[in-house]
């Protein structure tokens, strides 16, 4: 579209004068261009030359006077150096210089995809080891390549996730698996595991592009299958880039444990991959309330499968890995990822100017509480938690009446000391990290994905069902691919495979008993009847698996602090929690189940599957 037409043409545009100055204008803006590029590129190479006959005289200077042992060990170092610094300018080119060097580690082992035999679509791959018709100093390399201690590891863990992907490419051929004890074993073994990989993560990640980014799951199986079926069809592993999930994975919907195995299972395969990021949900205060969550909440969902005692256990040991999990990332040192929002500022420098928010997550304790906090856990840092897990962008109604012009900060409209940030909060946060924007979920939206604060702030939902935002909601996701931004959302007439409503005529043609044993699984929905826990006996499955757990000796007890929570639950409304606008009476909560739960520490980790049938880590 012209912007010359009407009054506002250009004067200069029918002048002949006009258009042979704007010519020459752009000629010597193009001849200036070109020269500097000639003299960057001739700078370049000079660089690089000069930097070569440096490492050269360093070199012979070293061997000269170093032994021979020296020496070589000072050549190892300089091509130790080389491997993790830049390419050398002058053999590539101009412009290899901003290119970093990446180690790249081989596999002896190839991936073989097929179509599962079931005929239900997907694909399935299968690990298959290369090199068969190599010769055999080929073969003797890929033989090295070969750690056997972490062949076995991997071996085990993978015999531990498979039980739990192929329940998850197809829950309803699995359904005794979900319902036994044998499930609920590969959970507290799974939690045993991942919750180490979680606690070795610092509070913020720090990733690369390409990279998807994921809103709440709550549980919903069917979205989350969407975005397997479509997005790492080949799988995580065969799929480019890194995953990031914002947090929320459990309560309302009605497959939290499927879901929350899932991508437990993901993460332990893929450590360095798949990002897991801490929402308020991933809090005991949260997803223990069964009192008003009913059957959506996590609580109700592992009592009621697995029974009271052994239900607890797994729901104790799944917190104990939220209490590990990181609160935020930073995709190419430009786009900051949290599940609620920037967290106020608890430090100030010399100069008075605000502390790096960044920092302050990054010192917040590798096991934290929040909701309900440990001991050990500082009021300032637990108030940067639970900013990052609670807050929300303020409203224009926020802006205006309660956002404090100062900081830029606001109480939110959820109440129990939750905070909204505002537009000044958001420029503040974004020029002093030097980021772009910000990416949060932690509001259910029914376009998947909403774009506020000037188009600074993000926020994705994952989830289409269970928060009253009709039957067209949508299922979002954003692709971060290196400078573009890319919104994925899933339409409400993708067809479910996975989770059907009761009165759907794929459901028709079941049994009685075949939609009873799906109701009592969320895999149809309606209100599902409570099924007895009932003991499986089959343990020869679970006890074929050699494993090699750490033991948690020399873990420390953690005890919960009788402090308040810096977001107190009390005064919290149902904006955030019950998804209406009512406000929510939290004095009756009891809350007497979850505090008995809370006493076991970090020694009794273990200590859960002690059970005659449970097999010993």
């Amino acid at each position: 579209m012209s912007r010359t037409n009407g009054h506002h043409r250009n004067p200069l545009a029918n002048s002949s004068y006009g258009t042979a100055d704007s010519e020459a204008i752009i000629l010597e803006r193009e001849a200036q261009v070109a020269a500097l590029q000639r003299e960057v590129t001739a700078l370049t190479n000079k660089l690089g030359k000069v930097t070569e006959q440096y490492k050269k005289s360093k070199k012979n200077t070293t061997a000269s006077s170093q032994n021979v042992d020296g020496a070589s060990s000072s050549t190892s170092n300089t091509n130790s150096n080389n491997t993790n610094g830049f390419s050398t300018p002058s053999r590539h080119g101009p412009g290899a210089a901003s290119t970093p060097k990446r180690k790249h580690r081989l596999s002896p082992y190839g991936n073989v995809l097929h179509e599962p035999d079931n005929g239900k679509g997907g694909l399935k791959h299968e690990r298959s080891r290369m090199g068969r018709s190599a010769s055999i100093a080929t073969e003797q390399e890929l033989k090295k390549l070969t750690c056997f201690s972490e062949e076995s590891k991997m071996k085990t863990n993978q015999a531990l996730v498979g039980r739990i992907l192929e329940m998850f490419k197809d829950p309803a051929s699995h359904m005794a698996y979900l319902k036994s004890r044998t499930f609920a074993d590969d959970l507290l073994r799974l939690n045993s595991k991942v919750k180490r990989v979680f606690e070795k993560e610092p509070r913020v990640a720090f990733l690369q592009s390409p990279c998807y980014v994921f809103g709440d799951i709550h549980g919903n199986l069917e979205d989350l299958h969407f975005f397997s079926d479509n997005i790492w069809r080949l799988g995580m592993s065969l799929t480019a880039g890194n995953f990031v999930f914002l947090g929320d994975y459990v309560d309302r919907g009605l497959n939290c444990l499927e879901c929350i195995g899932y991508l437990f299972a993901m993460k332990l395969l893929m450590p360095e991959k798949v990002f897991l990021l801490r929402g308020n949900h991933e809090t005991r205060d949260v997803n223990g309330w069964e009192e008003h969550y009913g059957d959506r909440s996590f609580l109700y969902q592992c009592t009621n499968r697995f029974g009271d005692q052994l239900g607890h256990q797994v729901w104790e040991a799944v917190n104990r890995s939220f209490d590990r999990m990181p609160l935020a990332a930073v995709i190419d040192q430009d786009i900051f990822c949290v599940h609620g929002g920037i967290p106020r500022p608890i430090t100030q420098m010399h100069d008075g100017s605000l502390g790096s928010r960044v920092q302050d997550i990054l010192k917040v304790p590798r096991i934290a509480g929040i909701n309900p906090p440990y001991e050990h856990e500082s009021e300032h840092y637990q108030q940067v938690a639970s900013d990052c897990i609670w807050s929300d962008p303020a409203s224009d109604d926020q802006e205006r009446k309660s956002v404090d012009r100062e900081s830029g900060y606001g109480e939110s409209l959820r109440g129990g000391g939750a905070i909204c940030f505002g537009h000044k909060a958001v420029k503040d946060f974004l020029e002093q990290h030097n980021f772009s924007y910000i990416m949060r979920a932690h509001e259910a939206h029914a376009d998947g994905v909403a774009v506020s604060k000037g188009g600074k702030v993000f926020t994705i939902f994952s989830t289409s069902k269970d928060h009253n935002q009709g039957n067209e909601a949508m299922a979002g996701c954003i692709l971060v691919d290196f400078e573009n931004l890319q919104v994925i959302n899933r339409s409400h007439a993708y067809k479910n495979v996975y989770v059907h409503r009761r009165d759907s005529v794929s459901v028709a043609k079941l049994s009685d008993k075949e939609i009873k044993e799906r109701l009592d699984l969320g895999l149809v929905t309606e209100n599902p009847t409570d099924v007895e826990y009932e003991e499986d006996s089959s343990d020869e499955e679970f006890n074929s698996f050699d494993e090699d757990d750490e033991d948690d000796e020399n873990e420390d007890d953690y005890i919960f602090s009788r402090r308040k929570s810096s977001v107190d639950t009390n005064g919290l409304n149902s904006i955030g929690m019950g998804g209406d606008n009512n406000l929510i009476d939290f004095s009756n909560v009891n809350v007497s189940t979850r505090r008995d739960m809370n006493t076991i520490t970090e020694d009794d980790d273990d200590a859960t599957l002690n059970d005659d049938d449970a097999m010993d880590l």
